[in-house]
């Protein structure tokens, strides 16, 4: 007990003593798609050819690993895309869009591995930033079927109650969390809300529209607002226009 108070304490000043230097937010460079638990791409790949096809340089980030190992690792390797993207282009920034629990993933690293002064724009879609119901469920039948990705999102881990303990949306990028009230996985789904971030519910948008967790980052109305708030202007709201979009 007492080596896990000392270990968030050094985390807790490893953040506070961490500079950060924000990046200009009229420059976008690449966009890197983070997937979500488990590490499937195929979910994420209609929203990065909709943003090719609007000119950006849209990446997936393949994980490595299973996907369900602990998302601080799976950080560290976001971290490596970021400064491997960064160091390709000479692009002064990237954008990240995290889905599911791939926006927990953002934002671990931008708390935790310096991210801040290499990210523009976070963007998270349907992320349990404050856990899951499911996960809880889930881990009270063990390890084999809840690995340590899951048990982290778990409302009570120590990883999310540290990560909910001060900002929730650490310094650097402008901050945007996107959830559907339709969610079934991320429970209750207002779990994908952040302080601090221009916070979206679809319905409040699109009163209606039904979007389920799966079908999130390839919904075209999310796909629409996923491109409005990447753009170079300070992210808003959208209007309604988004709703009709496909």
């Amino acid at each position: 007990m007492a080596a896990a108070v000392v270990a968030v304490a050094i985390v807790l000043v490893v953040r506070r003593e961490s500079p950060v230097e924000p990046v200009a937010q009229d420059r976008p460079g690449p966009v890197l798609l983070v997937p979500g638990y488990g590490g499937s791409t195929a979910s994420l790949q209609v929203l990065a050819d909709a943003l090719s096809a609007q000119g950006r340089d849209a990446r997936i980030v393949r994980p490595r690993g299973s996907g369900t190992q602990d998302l601080r690792d799976q950080a560290a390797g976001l971290r490596d895309e970021v400064e491997a993207a960064l160091a390709e282009t000479g692009a002064p920034s990237v954008d990240l869009v995290g889905y599911s629990a791939g926006g927990v993933v953002v934002r671990v690293y931008v708390a935790e591995l310096g991210g801040g002064s290499h990210v523009r724009r976070a963007v998270t879609l349907a992320s349990p930033q404050h856990g899951t119901d499911l996960a809880s469920l889930a881990g009270s039948l063990g390890d084999t079927v809840c690995p340590e990705a899951c048990q982290q999102l778990d409302p009570d881990s120590d990883l999310l109650r540290r990560l909910n303990a001060e900002d929730e949306t650490p310094a650097g990028p402008a901050w945007v969390a996107l959830w559907t009230e339709d969610d079934a996985t991320v429970v209750p789904p207002d779990s994908g809300s952040l302080d601090g971030a221009l916070d979206l519910s679809l319905q409040d948008l699109c009163p209606g529209l039904v979007v389920g967790h799966p079908d999130v980052p390839r919904s075209p109305a999310v796909i629409a607002i996923v491109e409005a708030v990447l753009g170079t202007d300070e992210p808003t709201q959208p209007d309604s226009s988004v709703c009709g979009a496909g």
